[in-house]
């Protein structure tokens, strides 16, 4: 199994990358599309990696750290999540962010990833709220107040006009402490009018 590589990037597409080893070996990795995103052509990196194999293709997932790659496995154990889908998911926020929808059964924020429908994400919730909170050292739930706001302010963005995608990069990049939901959404408005 390829656990582990460490290269340079030789060529970039949205979500897959080439990594050129050392060896002179030419590895395709896929990625979420924000990480592809922060790579340029030349960088050395190293990536955590999961190799899928199935009858049409050897496929391999790179992921920034092992707790990364750990809850990207954590994805795969539900029925209906593959590969794609659970990079997808990863796409979608911060581990934690995800880890927070689960824990307060939110399907609708799990459901607007593409190739999860309600079902899935209901399963989703089902399977991995013990998991999550016993990986979590049985603490409660986090507090997820900051965590409403920014929905609020990501539907509002939304309802403009703005794509989910953008609408969560530009108020996830705000400093929610201290603010109200109008407040943050002006600060968001900002950024993603740039």
């Amino acid at each position: 199994m390829i656990s582990f590589l460490t290269g340079t990037v030789h060529a970039k597409a949205h979500n897959t990358i080439t990594l050129l080893t050392s060896g002179g070996v030419g590895y395709d990795i896929t990625l979420t599309g924000v990480h592809a995103a922060e790579l340029s052509l030349g960088k050395n990196i190293e990536l955590h990696t999961h190799l899928k194999v199935s009858e049409q293709a050897m496929d391999l997932y790179g992921f920034r750290t092992t707790e990364e790659k750990s809850f990207f496995s954590l994805l795969l154990s539900v029925s209906g999540v593959g590969p794609k889908s659970a990079m997808n998911i990863l796409a979608i926020g911060s581990i934690h962010d995800i880890e927070d929808a689960i824990l307060r059964a939110d399907a609708k924020y799990l459901s607007a990833v593409q190739g999860i429908g309600k079902k899935t994400a209901e399963r989703m919730v089902v399977e991995l709220k013990t998991k999550i909170q016993k990986s979590t050292g049985g603490a409660q739930a986090r507090n997820t107040a900051g965590g409403n706001i920014l929905e609020e302010v990501i539907d509002g963005l939304v309802s403009m006009g703005y794509s989910k995608e953008d609408a969560r990069a530009a108020a996830l990049s705000c400093d929610a402490d201290g603010k109200s939901t109008e407040q943050l959404l002006r600060d968001a408005l900002q950024i993603v009018a740039k």
